[in-house]
């Protein structure tokens, strides 16, 4: 009888650890709205495999990089989902762990600019490319280069982002056979733009009302919202130019001092596999990084949309995170004192 009751004992006891694992969440930091449903699709895949619940903490991509620093030590997130260049600060402030690339095996399928340097892995990836209104351009009117922006036909037509001008630096020290550490060497030419920009737009929001609106009929815009606007019937043609587009790339690391290192890392393995990539591609409009990604034949015909190889060659920018985190705050510097004033 003492063997019977010592046996329900520790089926008592076994019930209450797995029923303590089941409680635990993962806490996933995010932006909100849009982003976070499609976050919400690698969460729903992790909770099917593991049993682990997913919390999200929400907020723009800086907002939750000072809260990360003042959390240091004891954070508030297991997982930060992030753009790569960013997750560079994160890195450098030991805010991110190193990467224990065995408990991610989906990584091994990935395109090269899905390894952000052992701290993060990129998921997806969009663009910064020229665009335009079909119907406010002259016929015929194309842009096959980031030069085009530069003519004198563009006078007042350009809208750019006031937030961040690593777009437009980046493409002006490419298309003069510059990298992008030597920026300041194209200072003239990006000044010599100024009499072709129109309007600076503060948001995604502003910047499809502007698109909208004809306001500005040209734009350095971020792919997935030119998608979107064609899906509402506007008629606008997203450019690669010849020197290719700006790459940004949205990426996971695993907060330093988490105590559920394990589930963090199944959280991004989950993120990489090829149907979660698919799942989120399609739900975004954007490029994924596992190569085994089937993605739908209508998105990968999409400029900016990335599923081979000589595509990422041909066709993308990727500027390595470390220097695109130096140079965005000189960058921002300058052209908010001489492109803005």
């Amino acid at each position: 009888m003492k063997n019977f009751w010592i046996g329900i004992g520790a089926v008592a006891l076994a019930s209450l650890a797995t029923q303590s694992i089941a409680q635990e969440k993962l806490v996933v930091s995010t932006w909100g709205g849009n982003w976070k449903d499609g976050t919400a699709i690698i969460a729903k895949e992790f909770t099917k495999r593991t049993g682990m619940e997913v919390e999200f903490i929400t907020g723009g991509t800086l907002d939750r990089l000072a809260k990360a620093k003042v959390a240091k030590g004891n954070p508030e997130s297991d997982v930060t989902y992030t753009t790569s260049h960013v997750g560079a600060l994160y890195q450098s402030d030991g805010l991110f762990e190193k990467l224990d690339m065995s408990k991610i095996p989906n990584a091994a399928d990935l395109y090269p600019a899905g390894d952000r340097g052992g701290y993060e892995m990129g998921v997806y990836s969009y663009v910064y490319s020229p665009a335009f209104r079909t119907d406010l351009m002259p016929a015929g009117f194309k842009i096959d280069s980031w030069k085009v922006l530069w003519d004198d036909a563009m006078k007042s037509n350009l809208g750019l982002p006031d937030f961040d001008p690593s777009h437009i630096v980046i493409a002006a020290s490419v298309m003069e056979g510059k990298s992008p550490a030597d920026w300041e060497s194209t200072t003239d030419k990006l000044t010599a733009l100024k009499p072709n920009i129109k309007a600076f737009y503060q948001s995604d929001a502003t910047s499809q009302d502007l698109i909208r609106t004809g306001e500005t009929p040209v734009q350095v815009l971020l792919s997935i919202n030119g998608y979107h606007l064609i899906e509402q019937g506007l008629p606008i043609e997203i450019a690669i130019p010849k020197e290719g587009a700006v790459v940004g790339i949205g990426a996971l690391g695993i907060n330093t001092g988490t105590k559920k290192l394990d589930a963090a890392h199944e959280f991004i393995n989950v993120a990489l596999d090829p149907i979660v990539q698919q799942e989120i591609c399609e739900f975004h409009k954007c490029s994924p990084m596992n190569r085994k990604a089937k993605i739908s034949e209508e998105l990968a015909k999409l400029p900016g949309i990335f599923t081979t190889d000589e595509q990422w060659k041909t066709q993308a920018i990727v500027l390595d995170d470390a220097t695109y985190a130096k140079l965005l705050p000189q960058w921002k510097t300058w052209f908010t004192e001489n492109m803005m004033q």
